[in-house]
């Protein structure tokens, strides 16, 4: 089988950043996939579970509200838990999106409050939840984001 083209990227020089992952066309429709790296993969601990959770809960919800809110496809989190997936429609470049990443992270950090999906009746793990570490991670990688961005994927 062919490699991926995620399998194809260095991880080992991969840092926190924005990346476009791939653009995918079908017709007239364009779908754009945005690594959110919030972790340097095999040099800093995985994002625990709990607050990768919450941060799914947290940032699914705020950009479903936001003023891109007609463009998301999906956010979610990667399976490596290194960081998250944010599909949208069109073509917009990394730096375009790193302003609502930014935007997004500043809600995270400053949330207080239920956190939204929350409940049984809501999530299929409604309480593998973790509101204070979610902020720490978002503080983390906004922080990186503002001082060091990253839109380009490390040559191999």
């Amino acid at each position: 089988m062919d490699k991926i083209a995620s399998f194809c990227i260095d991880h080992l020089n991969l840092y926190p950043g924005v990346y476009l992952s791939r653009k995918d066309k079908r017709g007239e429709v364009t779908v754009s996939t945005f690594d959110l790296r919030m972790t340097a993969p095999n040099r800093e601990p995985v994002i625990d579970q709990p607050a990768l959770h919450t941060i799914e809960h947290l940032a699914a919800t705020y950009l479903r509200n936001s003023s891109i809110k007609d463009d998301i496809v999906y956010f979610g989190p990667m399976g490596c838990r290194t960081g998250c997936y944010l599909l949208v429609f069109g073509e917009p470049s990394p730096e375009e999106i790193a302003v609502y990443v930014k935007e997004t992270l500043r809600f995270i950090v400053g949330f207080e409050g239920d956190i939204p999906g929350a409940k049984a009746d809501e999530c299929g793990n409604y309480l593998e939840q973790n509101l204070s570490m979610a902020k720490y991670y978002a503080a983390k990688y906004l922080k990186e984001l503002e001082e060091n961005p990253r839109f380009a994927y490390p040559v191999k």
